[in-house]
């Protein structure tokens, strides 16, 4: 099985720098995530160039959809396994539901091979490690290594929201095995409303030795739309305060005002900018002069038309970034990014003014008082005594 993986070089040798994040084909975003074109989705995030996919058995039917698509014989006959980057997470079940212990763990990870139809997982994180002791997480980290000598895991990170969390946990992780994660995913944490992944955060990160840190949930998993939270699915599960949710919704007639969707505000944003302070723990891109490195962005889309337009965000953004260029036309395009990175700063300063105290606010999590369902008898059961076809397929 390891033989087919490709050479274990450093993360930010491999990784791509837009990476597609499919949180969206599940119930939490879309009332039924069958319907959606997934094979269309992928197929042309491939063709555009995206070479990086993003799931999570968490993510309810989120693996199975995006493996069948990546499966179909009109994908493999142009892009085998090899030409994309594929990253999962293990250990949440549901709402409140983790397990954390290496033979969940292990288990998570087989069932997931078979979801995504492939032989190994380029990249996987423990989900959301807030809800669980440092001890769990730190158990959890070594078995998915252990699972990287097997051949089967080529890179371990964890994901999740509180930002000083995950620095810690980077730390710990670092000072108790003498060998640092190779990734950290943060979610909504670097947008327009929340910079917490920031340069202090940054730094820790770099001193904890992880390799690349990812944004994720650039418009705050639905807050910076123009429906908002209120609107739709999200509006039964999204954990942020109705002051939050009022403050962003106040943010759609500023964008109007200067002739513009909140969203493509958001988006533009949040990749211009993470692509230069996330750079330090970014994906190579030699290209550019920030360094060598562009900070890593993962984005959910779940229409063509949203991904061809995050994508022709990216390439703008990218545009912007390339060292000068005697080429008329590679000039032109240049400027307009540089024009247009103005722009939207201006726009976005405004934001932060109507945002007030909300500019920079992170809610709970977990909330007071969380208790993990899980039985601790189920979460304690050896590598061996989990039975891949007894994990739950959940929508959450």
């Amino acid at each position: 099985m390891g033989s087919l993986i490709p050479d274990r070089q450093p993360l930010h040798d491999s990784i791509p720098p837009l990476i597609l994040g499919t949180a969206t084909f599940n119930t939490q975003y879309v009332p039924n995530p069958f319907e959606l074109p997934a094979l269309s989705i992928v197929s042309r995030a491939l063709d555009l160039g995206v070479r990086a996919f993003d799931t999570s058995p968490y993510y309810g039917p989120s693996e199975l959809i995006l493996g069948d698509a990546l499966a179909h014989p009109s994908v493999t006959r142009k892009y085998p396994r090899p030409s994309y980057f594929l990253v999962t997470k293990a250990g949440r079940i549901a709402g409140d539901v983790f397990d954390y212990s290496p033979g969940w763990v292990r288990a998570s990870v087989l069932r997931s091979l078979e979801r995504l139809h492939t032989s190994y997982l380029d990249l996987v994180y423990m989900h959301d490690v807030e809800f669980v002791s440092p001890s769990e997480v730190l158990a959890a980290v070594q078995e998915l290594r252990r699972l990287r000598i097997e051949g089967i895991v080529r890179y371990v990170g964890i994901s999740g929201y509180p930002v000083d969390t995950l620095c810690t946990l980077a730390e710990m992780v670092h000072r108790e095995t003498s060998e640092p994660l190779d990734a950290v995913l943060s979610y909504s944490h670097y947008t327009v409303q929340n910079t917490t992944l920031g340069a202090e955060a940054m730094l820790r990160f770099e001193r904890a030795g992880v390799d690349v840190v990812l944004n994720a949930s650039m418009l705050g998993m639905g807050l910076l739309t123009t429906r908002g939270a209120d609107a739709g699915p999200l509006a039964k599960w999204h954990p942020s305060p109705e002051g939050l949710r009022k403050a962003c919704q106040d943010l759609v007639p500023v964008a109007v005002a200067a002739g513009e969707k909140l969203e493509v505000v958001a988006i533009r944003w949040a990749l211009d900018n993470w692509a230069r302070v996330g750079a330090g723990r970014g994906g190579r891109t030699p290209k550019f002069p920030i360094g060598d490195r562009v900070g890593v962005s993962v984005m959910g889309i779940s229409t063509v038309a949203e991904l061809e337009e995050t994508c022709r965000v990216f390439n703008s953004v990218m545009e912007g970034l390339e060292s000068e260029t005697t080429d008329i036309e590679q000039m032109k395009r240049r400027q307009w990014s540089v024009d247009r990175r103005r722009k939207i700063q201006e726009v976005v300063e405004k934001m932060w003014a109507v945002l007030g105290r909300w500019k920079d606010y992170s809610w709970s999590s977990p909330d007071p008082g969380f208790v993990n369902a899980r039985n601790p008898t189920e979460a304690a059961k050896s590598p061996l005594s989990v039975n891949v076809d007894e994990l739950p397929v959940l929508s959450v």
